[in-house]
Formats: C-alpha cells, sequence, structure tokens
C-alpha cells in the first residue's frame, strides 16, 4: 500500500477530503454552506449567470463537484459532474460519447447492472464487447473501439487489470477509456493519473460512507467531454438532490479516517480467513499473496474494504450471513457498518452458490473478527 503525505496539491488525503470544496470564508457565515432548495433562480435580464434553473445548476452541487475534483486530480484542473446515482453516471459517460455504430467494450466481470446498459446500447445501435477484467483480457477485443470500460478492482470478483496499459493501447487505437473507481475510491486510485479520460464512481458506496445517500459522479480533464456528460445530466433529468449532495459532501471529512481503518480491518480479515480450511477462492488485492497483488500495489495506495471468499454450498453460506451479529446481511459496500451477502441469490454474477462478498467497516477489528469466526463456527457446526 503506497501511502501519502504531502504531495500533489500539497496536502495529504485527510487534509484535503476534510478541507475539499469548501469555499472562501465569509464573516459569520458557515464553514459548509447549508443545501441551496431551487428549483429556480431570480433571473432579470440575459440568462448569463452560473444558476438558472434547478434542473441544469446548483450551488450545493458546485461545492460537492470541486470537493470531488480535488480529490479525484489534487492540483490539476478537472470537472466533476454529479448525479444521483452511479448509475446515472455511468450511463451518462456511455451514452454521451457513444452513438450508432460504435464499439464499446466493458468488463464481463463488472457491476451486475451493467448487462441492463448492455442491451440499451445495442437498441441504439452501439455494438458492446466483453471481456473479463484479469489478465487485462480486454485488449483481445479492443481493435475498432471507440471506448473501453474498465471496472477495477473488478465487482464482486475482485481481480485487477493494469490501466496504464490498457489506457495507452486503447488511446493509441483511437478510444476513450473510462474506469469505474468505485470500489478504491480515490484515496484508493487515481484513474486519470494512470491514463483514463473518465473516472466514474456511485458515490452511494464508499465515498459518502454511511449507507444512506444515492449518488454518482464523473471527473474528466477535458472541458469539452466533460460539457457533453453535463448535457446528458440536463437531457435526462438525472440529477442529486441539494440536501443528498450537501450530506456527501459532509461525509468527504471523514473519507480517509474511513477508509484507512476499512483497509486495515479488511487486510486482517483476509488473513484470518486464509487460515481457515473451509474458505476457497479468498480474494484482496491486498492481501501479499492475492494474484493480483503485485499489480495493485503498483497503481493502488489503498486496497478497499471489500474481501471476498467461498463457502462450500449455498446453505454453509447463508448459516454464516445468519449467525454474524455486527454485519447486516445486505447487498453494498464501502460503508461504516460492515455488510456481507451470498451473491449467488441474485443470479447474474459468475460466481459459486457460496460466494461471499463482505465489506469491512469501521467496527473495532477484534470485534469483528472474533465476529467472523464465531459465526464460521457455528456454520460448520
Amino acid at each position: 500500500m503506497n501511502e501519502e503525505g504531502s504531495g500533489a496539491g500539497g496536502y495529504g488525503d485527510g487534509t484535503r477530503a476534510v478541507r475539499a470544496g469548501l469555499p472562501e470564508p465569509v464573516k459569520y457565515e458557515p464553514t459548509l454552506p447549508g443545501p441551496v432548495f431551487a428549483a429556480h433562480f431570480h433571473l432579470p435580464g440575459d440568462p448569463t449567470g452560473p444558476y438558472t434553473y434547478g434542473r441544469d445548476e446548483n450551488p450545493t452541487w458546485t461545492h460537492l463537484e470541486r470537493a470531488i475534483g480535488e480529490l479525484e486530480a489534487p492540483g490539476e484542473s478537472v470537472e466533476t459532474i454529479v448525479f444521483a446515482s452511479g448509475m446515472a453516471a455511468i450511463s451518462a459517460v456511455l451514452l454521451s460519447q457513444l452513438k450508432a455504430g460504435d464499439v464499446a467494450v466493458l468488463p464481463s466481470d463488472g457491476y451486475q447492472a451493467l448487462p441492463l446498459l448492455h442491451e440499451q446500447m445495442r437498441a441504439f445501435g452501439i455494438e458492446v464487447r466483453t471481456a473479463p477484467t484479469g489478465g487485462d483480457a480486454q485488449l483481445s477485443v479492443l481493435d475498432g473501439a471507440r471506448l473501453l470500460w474498465i471496472e477495477t478492482p473488478s465487482n464482486p470478483g475482485l481481480d485487477v487489470c493494469d490501466v496504464r496499459r490498457l489506457a495507452r493501447v486503447a488511446h493509441e487505437g483511437g478510444a476513450l477509456v473510462a474506469v469505474d473507481n468505485t470500489l478504491a475510491t480515490p484515496l484508493g486510485q487515481r484513474p486519470l493519473e494512470l491514463g483514463a479520460d473518465f473516472s466514474v464512481a456511485s458515490d452511494t458506496k464508499g465515498m459518502t460512507g454511511h449507507g444512506d445517500i444515492l449518488l454518482g459522479h464523473v471527473t474528466c480533464r477535458d472541458p469539452q467531454r466533460a460539457a457533453q456528460v453535463r448535457r446528458w445530466r440536463k437531457i435526462a433529468g438525472a440529477i442529486p438532490g441539494p440536501m443528498e449532495a450537501w450530506l456527501a459532501h459532509r461525509s468527504l471529512a471523514t473519507l480517509r479516517l474511513r477508509i484507512d481503518r476499512q483497509c486495515a480491518t479488511a487486510l486482517t480479515l483476509a488473513t484470518t480467513l486464509a487460515e481457515r480450511s473451509e474458505v476457497t477462492g479468498l480474494r484482496y488485492p491486498g492481501l501479499p499473496g492475492d494474484p493480483s497483488h503485485a499489480l495493485a500495489a503498483t497503481q493502488m495506495r489503498r486496497f478497499g474494504p471489500v474481501v471476498s471468499f467461498v463457502l462450500p454450498d449455498k446453505e454453509w453460506a447463508e448459516r454464516f450471513l445468519d449467525a454474524l451479529r455486527l454485519v447486516d446481511d445486505a447487498t453494498s459496500f464501502g460503508g461504516v457498518r460492515s455488510t456481507a451477502e451470498r451473491r449467488g441469490r441474485w443470479g447474474g454474477d459468475a460466481v459459486p452458490e457460496g460466494f461471499v462478498r463482505f465489506s469491512v467497516g469501521a467496527e473495532d477489528p477484534e470485534d469483528l473478527i472474533d465476529d467472523v469466526l464465531r459465526a464460521l463456527d457455528k456454520a460448520a457446526g
């Protein structure tokens, strides 16, 4: 894990997370202004100002977008666009950048909702090709593509691909590159520094981290590309509410505190699980023995909160989940409360019936590990 003190942008991750996006101080005004609830704004004369109508822009979004941009690319000029959900952000990039006749390359082992988007893109006349994340397999279907979509680490399998290599080859062939950075967050990995054109995330997960907000974002350097994504948001109306945007900005202040605790405990959990005979298929990029560790260590500064593993069968996995006391059986990840689920219950993911995706929260590590060991023992019963 590559730690960072003061460096790009002049400050360390924790300082940036606490201060990002705050306006210049004004006497008697709050440090972070409250949410602005407005469908319309006073607009005499020509509409030349920044805020005209609530579907276009909002001051609360502006503060959050600046904050996320500072985390995605410290010290650089980038544009961030926030959305009502991660899926809205994903759709905005793909559908604003592609047209009929174009080719898109997506991971075959990525976010479970992506196949729904595949269907829509094909209906629009866009060719969709897929390949697994591991082994940089997407290179094999990249020829002639207009856009390459990368998800690393992949969800839920936690495979890792070489973003620098894929971005270089894609750009040589004239393709744009977007990276879904949901699992890592900008504190774990910065896709734009690795060569991507777009960094995209569901901020429902680790960025906001409390399991109570649906949100997403897109960050890119190219103002023209950003304008296209922003225009798509306006057309689709996939905008966040001001309260959600304000809560998200507030939540960023604890991002480093949360992520550091979660990543450290995730490594402890993975190390503990590696010693259990009933556990197979263990994956965590931060584990020295993980197949992806060497590559992940070259492009990730933190390895994320998610650990995946396989228990002998469906019933075994469900007994384990039922026995947990400190872990919620829920389908999201990245929050301060640990969650776990048997992914096979949804269908769609190519995983064994006993596959468990475990998202480590901010509980005391010894309490969480004790709970997991107790539940494993009870499940083995």
